[in-house]
């Protein structure tokens, strides 16, 4: 009977060697993924009835969100119709600190996901990410139909339509130049005297 058990000890033991005991390696894993505090409790989706699209004093910015009420989601060009010309959208909504997520930018058919972090903007962590403005999921924005901007936690916030995200997006990009086409050269037509034509 001990000997039963001395066996059945040693099997236990020989399983349980299979998997790799925990480490400080793996704990340092998981303090990097979320907060020492937890996350915050995730938000509602913002009441955007009335909503709209309005120009701030720089001109290479939007801010979305009820007149009078606090901003919803910015966006902004940065270096303007240069080969690098980038967009910069923040979703001004409480980000724990060192967090970093996707944020989804859909609609009129297209699906965008932006990575974004929390960065202090104005003495706040919002939630702020660039993408490179001729990239064409930006076209959600396209006025035709509303299009949709989440980020997890942050709740959805719905873009109603207007023209002016796609203007800005449009500018941000720069001109796009047509192909130069070959100079024609005039070719001159014999002339045909007028007694011998029939």
């Amino acid at each position: 009977m001990r000997t039963r058990l001395v066996m059945a000890g040693a099997l236990i033991g020989a399983l349980a060697g299979c998997k790799p005991p925990p480490t400080d390696a793996a704990m340092a894993r998981v303090s990097l993924l979320a907060p020492a505090g937890g996350a915050s409790a995730p938000l509602p989706s913002p009441d955007t009835r009335g909503a709209v699209w309005a120009a701030t004093d720089n001109p290479q910015r939007l801010v979305y969100g009820v007149p009078g009420q606090p901003v919803m989601v910015s966006i902004e060009c940065q270096r303007p119709a240069a080969p690098d010309a980038s967009l910069r959208i923040t979703r001004h909504a409480p980000a724990d600190s060192g967090a970093a997520a996707l944020l989804a930018l859909i609609g009129n058919g297209y699906i965008g996901r932006f990575p974004v972090d929390a960065r202090e903007v104005g003495g706040r962590v919002l939630w702020q990410g660039e993408a490179p403005a001729l990239r064409p999921e930006w076209d959600a924005m396209k006025p035709e139909r509303e299009a949709t901007v989440t980020v997890p936690g942050a709740g959805l916030v719905r873009l109603n339509p207007s023209p002016l995200p796609m203007e800005l997006v449009a500018a941000c990009r720069g001109k796009i130049e047509p192909p130069t086409m070959p100079e024609l050269i005039p070719v001159e037509e014999p002339q045909v005297p007028l007694s011998t034509a029939r």
